[in-house]
Parts: C-alpha cells; structure tokens; sequence
C-alpha cells in the first residue's frame, strides 16, 4: 500500500487583485480625508500660478488669516456634530472684544481682569442660546439669529458705534513670539483643546450620540439639556477667543467686526468633513476646512482676482462641499 499525500491548493489572485485592492485603498483613504487631499491639491495648484504662495512669509500670512475662523469653525463642530447650527459666532466674538476693551479703557480694570470679562460675555451669550435651544425648544436656527441680533445690537451700544482700544494684553495676542504670529499660536492651542474636549471627554461622545440619534441618546440617560447648553457655551468661548484674537490683530475692538464670520466658520467645518445633519466632526477636519478658505483668498489675492469673484468662488466651494456631504451620507 502506497501512502497517499493531499495537498491543498494554494489560494491564487486575479491578475488585477493587487491593483484593485491598491485603487480601493486609496479610494477610502480620499473618502476619509478628502479635505486634506483638497488641501494638497489646493497648494500645488497656487504654487503653479504663482510661486509666492509657498514663501514662508506668505504661509505665515495664511495662518494669520485663518486664525480667527478657524477658532470660531472649532465651536462652530460642537454645535455641529450635535445636528445644531450656530449663526451668533461672528456678533458674540465682536460683543466679547468690545466689553474687553471697554472694561479696560472705561472702568479701568486690569488688562487680564477684562480680558476675563471678556470670555466671560462669550460664554453667558452661548449659554442663552444653549437655553433657548435646549429648554424653551427654539430651533437652533432662531435661537442663535436672535443671539446674532442681539449680540451686535448691544456690540454698537457699548462702543456707542465708534472704536474701542484694547489693553496690552489683547494688543499682545495680535502680535507676535520672534517669528511665530500669536493668532497661530492660540490657533494651535485652541484646537488641541477643542480635540481634547471632544475625543478625549465625555461630554465629547455624549455630542455624538445626541447628533446621532437624540432621542436614543435621551433614552440611554444622557443628560441632552445640559449637553445642549454646554456645546453653545463651548461655542461662546471659543468665539470670544477670536473676537480677542481679531481685536489684538486690530489693535481695537470694531463694533462691526467679525461680521458674516459665522458663515465662513459654519463652511469650514462643511469642507472639513462634518455632516449638518449631526453626528460626525472632528477638529482637525475644520482646521483643514479653515486652512482651505484661506488659501483659496490667499492665492486669489496674490492672483489679482477681485474680490467680487472671490465671494462667487467661496461660494461655489460651500457648495460643492455640502453637495459631496449629501452624497456620502445616502451612500451610507
């Protein structure tokens, strides 16, 4: 008798597995981080028409530039990923830089005491929205139209509509350390902050359940209400933030400053990969989204092209990045 041995047949790819394995790695990979691929993009297309953008003054310039929406965009995705919106950003970063200033110049108190004061504005504002939205059921939308209102109404009663100067300590958060703009600094600082709040605590994944699904975030014992009113302050604080940032930039506070921001903060988060419908964001997709508009002036700029055109194109950005947003989610 003759032992007979089975072998088993190795398992052979298609000719094109490897190929289509690859393609559909980097299509996920696109999928994911289609913001920052836009982004890359984006620089080489500028460096092409014109070799001063990737100068390091001229990169500097793109991150003063997008130092003050972006840090309005990184409250702007709290609001977002719980399925909210927030139209009162660009009114409360003005209304907290004014009562800055004003506190400083008029009742004399110490820079860093108005500058709390200052934060402070920022977060009573976002705390009312977050009631009004939260515990007296108004839609997101109004609540923070009427904040906008509001907001800018009081900016021009303080200010009496004429410029504000700020104290050494705003003044300082316009300037610079050596070469390093300070924007770009609390740029960096703020959105490690925003990270950590919403990756690292658990007020973070309560905003994703409650943009996910509220109801069943409600039936699984998470406090919505408070969570409600915690993601409108955050969104207060941050835009006080900027408001201080701008007005150190200006070396004043502007009655009619920030004005239109929060629709530019609101696209920076789109681009960035959140979904207005709730429930996904992160931090460094609106960073990417931020960084994406200031390009897009930035090379215009150094382009010629007016800024008429400029607005048609931001626009056809918002647009298109919304559009792909839809998409994703009915292929889901």
């Amino acid at each position: 008798m003759s032992n007979t041995q089975e072998t088993t047949p190795t398992a052979q790819k298609a000719p094109g597995a490897d190929v289509t394995s690859k393609r559909a790695k980097i299509a996920d990979f696109v999928s994911a981080n289609g913001a920052l691929v836009g982004l890359l993009v984006l620089c080489v297309a500028m460096f092409i028409a014109t070799p001063d953008f990737l100068t390091p003054n001229n990169l500097l310039n793109v991150g003063i530039q997008a130092s003050v929406v972006a840090i309005l965009a990184f409250g702007q995705t709290f609001v977002i990923v719980t399925a909210g919106i927030d139209l009162s950003v660009g009114s409360v970063a003005a209304l907290s830089a004014m009562v800055a200033a004003f506190t400083g110049q008029s009742w004399g108190m110490p820079p860093l005491v108005a500058l709390l004061f200052g934060l402070l504005t920022g977060l009573a504002a976002g705390m009312l929205s977050g009631a009004a939205t939260a515990y007296a059921k108004l839609p997101p939308f109004i609540a923070t139209l009427a904040m906008l209102s509001v907001a800018r109404g009081l900016t021009l009663v303080v200010s009496n509509g004429i410029p504000v100067p700020t104290s050494s300590v705003v003044t300082w958060l316009g300037g610079s350390i050596g070469p390093i703009p300070m924007p770009v600094v609390v740029l960096l600082v703020m959105g490690a902050i925003g990270w950590f709040i919403l990756n690292r605590l658990s007020v973070g994944r309560a905003m994703y359940a409650v943009g996910g699904n509220l109801e069943a975030a409600r039936l699984s014992g998470i406090p919505v209400k408070r969570v409600l009113v915690t993601v409108y302050a955050l969104s207060g604080i941050f835009a006080a933030v900027a408001g201080l940032v701008l007005s150190g930039r200006l070396a004043s506070a502007q009655p009619q400053a920030a004005t239109g921001y929060e629709l530019d903060a609101i696209a920076a988060v789109v681009i960035g990969g959140a979904s207005l419908a709730g429930g996904v964001g992160r931090i460094s997709g609106t960073l990417i989204g931020a960084l994406v508009l200031a390009v897009i002036r930035n090379g215009l700029n150094l382009l010629n092209v007016s800024a008429f055109w400029q607005q048609v194109i931001i626009g056809l950005v918002i647009a298109v990045a919304v559009g792909i947003d839809v998409l994703r989610r009915k292929r889901a």
